[in-house]
């Protein structure tokens, strides 16, 4: 049976970037579907962060760069300042998901910020990006300017702060166990296998029967 794995994310949180690679490990081998949930860390019209604040630097040579060292993972501190909005981004993966590409949208819009330092909050990067994974250009832009996607990602933020009551990103939903933060492979493979299990039927054997060898 498939177990359902939600990942709460914004796509300009480093965290939820160096995530995605445990799971993808974790998952291999595994009878998983995975679903990106929006959430966004600060929603508009909120303040965004400054790369150039002493603050985020230190943030990042303390925690980010080493724990990215560790785990082979490239990444940089994006020097768009201040860092976008995602509320554009995330109507776009509206439109993606709708489209049968949410997970390479997804993808994309990540590397895009951590790896090229690209401003994802700009709705010209964003159709470029929508564009190199598939999606029509034409069609995407239409959906972003047009708003036809706004309420459907009001929604699922709606879902993730009060019915999910998600707090912290990344968090993981892998069947009924929730993992907030990073975690590694390990743990995560090993809250699948569990989660698997206890999806299993229990067989009660000691009733008369007729097995397959035909004997009664």
């Amino acid at each position: 049976m498939t177990i359902k794995v939600k990942v709460y994310s914004d796509y300009v949180c480093p965290f939820c970037f160096l995530a995605e690679k445990p799971l993808e490990e974790a998952v291999q081998g595994r009878d998983v579907d995975i679903e990106w949930m929006p959430f966004e860390l600060r929603p508009y019209p909120n303040a965004t962060l400054r790369p150039e604040e002493d603050y985020l630097q230190t943030t990042w040579a303390q925690s980010v760069y080493p724990m990215a060292e560790k785990m082979g993972v490239e990444i940089v501190l994006p020097g768009v300042s201040p860092q976008p909005h995602t509320h554009l981004a995330f109507e776009g993966y509206q439109y993606a998901k709708e489209k049968g590409k949410g997970t390479a949208y997804h993808e994309r819009m990540m590397r895009a910020f951590f790896q090229e330092e690209q401003d994802i909050g700009n709705i010209d990067v964003l159709t470029k990006l929508a564009g190199e994974i598939g999606l029509d250009e034409n069609g995407y832009r239409e959906a972003i300017e047009s708003g036809k996607y706004e309420e459907a990602h009001q929604k699922a933020l709606a879902h993730a702060y009060e019915e999910a009551n998600i707090t912290a990103v990344p968090t993981f939903i892998i069947g009924d166990t929730v993992l907030a933060g990073l975690y590694s492979k390990e743990a995560i493979e090993q809250v699948i296998d569990e989660e698997l299990k206890k999806q299993k039927p229990i067989v009660l054997s000691e009733g008369m029967s007729c097995g397959p060898d035909g004997i009664c």
